[in-house]
């Protein structure tokens, strides 16, 4: 009993005289299933063991108005009580919901308790609002019905505070802004309820002072869940009386009650962790075979639901490696294509083709990231079957020069054997990159709705010679050609590396330029001949994947940043890893800026240890003696997402010049749902739910349009789907939500611990490639995993609709 008693103190209410949860010999009532019915009524209930709130006059008068909103299809009429012994009465069964806007305290006995759980299990709606997540303390059954109870300490002062409004389909959120800026009473909660119920909304903490008792990024503040035979819905806003006279407020507590009313449907089993199942769809290999999966490094899905996933290069632990530049062998591997089969749930190794990369770990002057990189079906495979693979063939390298070829080829597949004819090879694109040294390949490949062809290339240089800062080291050279200059590559307007490029394959294995690209490769500038017709987004260091949204044709990209763990008030920011929405042709900034156009510090010849001026974003020029592009290359563009060790979008102040502190006592963090360390970013697809679709594991609406961001690595790292705002998305606005993954894709030892490659198939399924434990081999847990949704459909079930609600 005391102990009970210090719970509730710190829930704000008095102690109960009697026990927690009602006797099962209170009697039940009999109600009918579902309550009320047509004319749609609301009971609005606001007792409390204490003094009322001040919320109440204002909230009632709020509801009873809503009620009368909106086509007449969706009107509902109310009756306000604070005597709860409605709740032992059968006439509670006239209600279509029950609305809480008591305050804290045991406000039902064990009989008015009974009455609102057979309330609810006969398929009634609730809606908890505010303080009455402090009601009935003693009750796990009514914590359940809430989802949260508040901590011992909140903020008591009423502050203006941003809610981020995830959910774009609940009829609670759909009409409000993405960031819907407000004053309330902010509730800290004993446990986070995220996983467990729905979270439709969450209030951003860095926008007001939360207290002691604060829940970090993740601070759900709205949310719903089918609980218990019926639906329950709760806002932890609506603190002040002044909240009830907000048009957005009113337009939230309206969808709320549509809902509960059973006036519209609603998913409220979205986002609830126990409604998704992972499963591994694929075996460990073999000994000393690839039967089932290679050094996973790609996964793209075919429109009859097979699943299409390459190998990089290297064998498993047994097989040989070859590092000596004499041996012929040297960094010869095999670069896998397997294919999953939804209907057989079998492997087929489609076939290999020989690369260069199979060098193992190591220095970076041993080991190498090249080998099969990228795999793109044609947007007929069907009937086609063109497979394009992104690869550093071992046949084409320079063991003197150390310089290899890189192409995309097209390869056609036989349906029926499931095998990849290697003489069909045609070579639509090839071009030169050093292979003296590691890293950063890059090879992601997308397509857009006009079937132009998109390829992720890396910078290919080693990240050693400039203390993990900007790649712009331009001295170290294998026989004349450098690898630690990333202006010879990425910010170079006539090299293919550290790119996305864009081009439209044509029927004959060739390919055309679209228009639109950031060069012609026409271009007089300097004298000509200084561009390549190629690029459509230059700067960028080492992108591995990318995705395009078909829907909008937006290209979405991740990549991987350089090695310095902390800023320099010397050489700038730390290392950054970046996600970016691209609309338009641009630099991305790479290995002059970074971030949201954070600049470097120049170095150059003689002495590349000394620093020169920073780079001025807005106006860059390459000088490198290594660069034979332009000089005047396009400005640096703000990116959406960059992290590093100390976390999530670091920013500082910035001098007179624009050039920031670098001062980490000065840093601000902007994005604090993430955070780097071990590093890797690993771009994902945009959602996009088919309603048309038959299939029972289709990720819910509730994801339309989300974009999933992740990093090889688990643990602190992104592993997020954030909506983006339309308005700013292009021009490196932030994004606007972010929904944490880490418990619908599993992370640990015996999780998804190494994400490699991520799609959505054809049946609305997450496909996943676990990378394995190892590095540059497969091992037993290389895999690829198969995440699907086994929440059912939206509340209530159409034929359970109080009335056909008027659109």
């Amino acid at each position: 009993m005391a102990a009970t008693a210090v719970t509730a103190a710190l829930l704000g209410g008095a102690p109960a005289q009697a026990g927690t949860a009602p006797e099962p010999s209170v009697p039940r009532l009999d109600l009918p299933s579902p309550p009320g019915g047509d004319p749609v009524r609301v009971l609005v209930f606001h007792a409390s063991a204490g003094a009322e709130p001040p919320t109440v006059d204002a909230g009632i008068a709020a509801i009873e108005k809503i009620g009368q909103q909106g086509p007449a299809g969706e009107h509902f009429t109310i009756q306000a009580t604070d005597d709860a012994t409605v709740f032992t009465k059968p006439r509670l069964g006239t209600f279509n919901a029950v609305v809480f806007l008591s305050g804290g305290g045991d406000v039902l006995d064990p009989e008015q308790e009974a009455g609102l759980e057979s309330y609810m299990k006969a398929g009634g709606g609730f809606l908890g609002i505010h303080d009455a997540a402090r009601a009935e303390p003693y009750s796990d059954w009514f914590t359940g019905l809430i989802g949260a109870r508040p901590a011992a300490t909140s903020p008591d002062a009423t502050q203006r505070a941003t809610v981020e409004v995830g959910d774009r389909t609940n009829p609670a959120t759909k009409d409000l802004p993405v960031q819907w800026k407000r004053p309330d009473r902010w509730l800290n909660w004993a446990t986070n309820p995220s996983g467990a119920v729905h979270t439709v909304a969450r209030v951003r903490e860095n926008t007001y002072q939360p207290g002691a008792g604060a829940n970090g990024w993740d601070h759900p503040v709205s949310w719903c869940r089918d609980y218990d035979g019926g639906r329950s819905f709760y806002t932890g806003m609506g603190g002040t009386a002044a909240s009830f006279q907000e048009a957005d407020f009113r337009t939230h507590l309206r969808g709320a009650l549509l809902w509960t009313t059973r006036l519209a449907r609603a998913d409220c089993q979205a986002t609830i962790t126990a409604n998704y199942r992972a499963e591994r769809v694929t075996s460990p290999n073999q000994p000393g075979r690839s039967d089932q999966i290679g050094e996973p490094h790609g996964v793209v899905t075919a429109k009859d639901g097979r699943v299409f996933y390459i190998g990089r290069g290297g064998g498993d632990a047994n097989a040989p490696v070859v590092t000596d530049w004499n041996d012929p062998d040297v960094g010869k591997g095999e670069g896998t294509v397997h294919i999953w089969d939804p209907q057989t749930k079998k492997v087929t190794l489609a076939g290999s083709v020989a690369v260069f990369g199979n060098k193992g770990g190591g220095d970076e002057l041993v080991k190498n990231e090249e080998g099969l990189l990228g795999i793109e079906l044609d947007p007929d495979f069907l009937s086609n079957g063109w497979i394009y693979l992104h690869y550093t063939p071992h046949s084409r390298i320079n063991r003197d020069t150390q310089m290899a070829e890189r192409r995309v080829s097209r390869f056609t597949l036989n349906q029926k054997t499931n095998k990849l004819d290697l003489s069909s090879e045609k070579v639509l694109l090839a071009w030169p990159v050093q292979i003296h040294s590691c890293c950063h390949a890059g090879g992601g490949m997308a397509w857009d709705s006009r079937n132009n062809l998109y390829i992720a290339t890396g910078d290919n240089n080693s990240s050693q010679f400039s203390e993990g800062y900007s790649g712009n080291n331009p001295a170290p050279n294998h026989k004349g050609v450098s690898f630690a200059d990333a202006r010879r590559t990425a910010g170079n307007t006539h090299n293919l590396n550290g790119k996305i490029l864009r081009i439209h394959p044509e029927q004959d294995g060739t390919y055309t330029l679209p228009e639109g690209n950031l060069f012609t490769g026409k271009e007089t500038d300097e004298g000509g001949g200084k561009t390549r017709g190629e690029i459509y987004v230059m700067g960028v260091r080492n992108p591995s994947r990318i995705s395009v949204d078909k829907k909008t044709d937006t290209l979405y990209a991740g990549w991987v940043g350089p090695d310095a763990g902390t800023p320099s008030t010397t050489w700038g920011p730390a290392k950054y890893d970046t996600f970016a929405v691209i609309t338009h042709a641009s630099n991305r900034g790479w290995p002059f800026c970074m971030g949201n156009k954070q600049p470097y510090r120049d170095r150059n010849l003689p002495d590349p240890t000394k620093p020169l001026g920073w780079y001025d974003c807005d106006h860059l020029k390459n000088e490198s003696p290594n660069n034979d592009g332009l000089v005047n290359i396009p400005p640096a563009e703000a990116n959406n997402i960059w992290y590093s060790p100390q976390g999530g979008g670091p920013d500082y102040p910035r001098d007179a010049h624009g050039i920031p502190s670098y001062q980490l006592s000065e840093q601000r963090l902007l994005l604090p749902w993430l955070k780097g360390g071990g590093q890797a970013a690993m771009d994902g697809p945009v959602y996009r739910f088919d309603a048309g679709s038959a299939s029972k594991d289709k990720w819910p609406a509730y994801w339309d349009g989300k974009w999933f961001v992740g990093d090889f690595y688990d643990g602190d790292q992104p592993r997020h789907a954030v909506v983006m705002d339309p308005k700013t998305a292009s021009s490196g606005g932030l994004p606007a939500h972010a929904e944490s993954l880490d418990k619908i894709i599993p992370v640990g030892a015996d999780g998804i611990r190494n994400l490699m490659g991520w799609t959505f198939g054809p049946d609305g399924a997450l496909y996943v490639l676990d990378y394995g434990r190892g590095f540059f081999t497969s091992d037993p847990k290389s895999a690829l995993w198969r995440i699907t949704y086994q929440g059912g459909e939206p509340t209530p079930r159409p034929q359970q609709l109080a009335r056909k609600a008027a659109r």
